[in-house]
Order: C-alpha cells, then structure tokens, then sequence
C-alpha cells in the first residue's frame, strides 16, 4: 500500500515539475489532472493556437517511463481530449496534439511533440 502512494505522489510531483517547465517555455497550463467520465488528462496546455493533451509518466528512468503509455491509455486519453473541446468551444478552432513528457530522477525529462496521432 505504502508503494503504491509514494508512487501516487511522485506521479503528482512529476506533473508539477512538468506543469513548471512547460510555462518557463511559453506554454499556458489550462488544466491539470482533468477528470472525465471517459478519462483523465494529466495536463492540458495551449501554444500558439495549438491545444495540447500531455501524458506525463514519470518513472526510475527515462526509457521506462517513455514506454509506459500503453495503446488502451492513448484511446481514453484521446476520449477525454474529445469531451474537453466539447465543453470549451473558445477551443474549437485550435489546432490540436497529444504529448508524452517521461520524467526520471533527478529532473532529467523528454518531451515528445506529437507523441501519438488520431486514427480518424
């Protein structure tokens, strides 16, 4: 059990971190840790006139952590993204992509633009 909430909370502080470094490098942060009935966002951004989905995964090294997004997460990921435009149209005309940001002690991170595409 004690695992299991340690890994809660450095998941949290990963996010925060994340959320931290994306604003130094312009981005605004619109949404953390968004809850739907078809899923969860970890971080929700906007730069220029792009609006972003980012899963952060934060694990003992970087290519772990790169590997932990698994096909079932992307789609649920992908449902919560299409629930959020529906609910914010100050949104609709934004271009749109879907981030992985892996995260290793201490700080070290790879942010990967365009992670994954919409299968439409």
């Amino acid at each position: 059990m004690a695992h299991k909430k340690n890994s809660y909370q450095y998941g949290i502080f990963a996010e925060n971190i994340v959320a931290w470094g994306l604003r130094l490098r312009g981005y605004k942060i619109l949404a953390k840790r968004y809850k739907t009935p078809v899923g969860e966002i970890d971080l929700i951004a906007s730069h220029k006139n792009i609006i972003i989905f980012i899963e952060v995964k934060a694990r003992h090294n970087l290519s772990t952590a790169l590997q932990a997004l698994t096909p079932h997460m992307k789609k649920r990921i992908i449902r919560a993204a299409g629930y959020f435009i529906a609910r914010h149209s100050a949104f609709s005309n934004y271009g749109m992509r879907f981030d992985l940001i892996a995260i290793a002690p201490p700080f070290y991170w790879e942010h990967l633009d365009n992670a994954w595409q919409v299968s439409v």
